[in-house]
C-alpha cells in the first residue's frame, strides 16, 4: 500500500519527497533532494546528508519475488550525487559510499534473473542475489552497468558504457565490456600507471 501511495505522488517537489523520506526511510539525513523518481521504496533506503538524486530514478527494494521474501537495504552515503535515470534494484544490499558520483542512465543491481530451468520463464525463476559495494569517492560514468557481486574500492573510476562485475581494488580505472582495470595509482611513484587486466603495473616505454 505504501509503495502505491508513494508512486502516485512521485511527481511532487523535492521538499515533499524529503518529508516522505524522513517519515518512512530507514534513515534520512539532512539536505536530501530527490527529483521526480519513477519508482521508490522508502522503507529500504538509508540516506546520508547532502544526497541528490535527479529525475527519473528507480530506487527499488524488492521485498518479495515469487515464493521468496527479502530484506533489501539500499545505502546512499553522504554527499552522493546521482544524475538522471538511475535504475537501482536491490533484494539484499547495495551500498554507495560517500562523495561518489553516478552519471546518467546507470544500472546498479544485486539481482540476477537465472535462466537455468528451460521449462520455466526466466522472470518466474528464483532470483540469485549477491550484494554490491561501491566505495567512497568513486565516479561512475554514463550508461554503465554495475552487476551483482561487484565490489569497487575507494576512488575508482568506471568508464562510460562499461559492464562491471567482480572485485576491484582502491584507486583503479575500470573500463570496457566486460570491464577490466586499465590503470591504478602507484603510491610508491605517486602517479597513475597503466596495468594489465589483472591490475599488475605495466612498464611504460616512451
Amino acid at each position: 500500500m505504501l509503495l502505491l501511495i508513494v508512486n502516485l505522488i512521485r511527481r511532487l517537489s523535492p521538499w515533499v519527497w524529503r518529508v516522505i523520506l524522513q517519515k518512512y526511510a530507514i534513515r534520512c539525513g539532512k539536505n536530501v533532494s530527490v527529483f521526480k523518481p519513477v519508482c521508490i521504496t522508502p522503507q529500504a533506503l538509508i540516506l546520508g546528508n547532502d544526497v541528490i538524486v535527479y529525475y527519473g530514478a528507480r530506487l527499488e527494494g524488492v521485498s518479495s519475488y515469487e515464493t521468496v521474501k527479502y530484506s533489501p537495504e539500499i545505502t546512499i552515503s553522504d554527499h552522493v550525487n546521482i544524475q538522471q535515470n538511475l535504475h537501482l534494484t536491490c533484494a539484499e544490499r547495495v551500498f554507495i559510499g560517500s562523495n561518489t558520483s553516478v552519471g546518467a542512465n546507470v544500472t546498479i543491481t544485486d539481482i540476477h534473473h537465472p535462466y537455468t530451468d528451460v521449462d520455466l520463464p526466466i522472470e518466474r525463476q528464483i532470483l540469485e542475489v549477491t550484494p554490491v559495494y561501491i566505495g567512497d569517492d568513486c565516479k561512475i560514468y554514463n550508461n554503465s552497468v554495475i552487476l551483482p557481486g561487484t565490489y569497487l574500492g575507494k576512488h575508482c573510476t568506471v568508464g562510460a558504457n562499461s559492464v562491471v562485475s567482480g572485485i576491484f581494488p582502491d584507486f583503479s580505472v575500470i573500463v570496457g565490456i566486460p570491464a577490466r582495470i586499465v590503470k591504478r595509482y602507484d603510491f610508491s611513484r605517486k602517479k597513475w600507471r597503466r596495468t594489465n587486466a589483472a591490475g599488475d603495473f605495466i612498464e611504460s616505454h616512451g
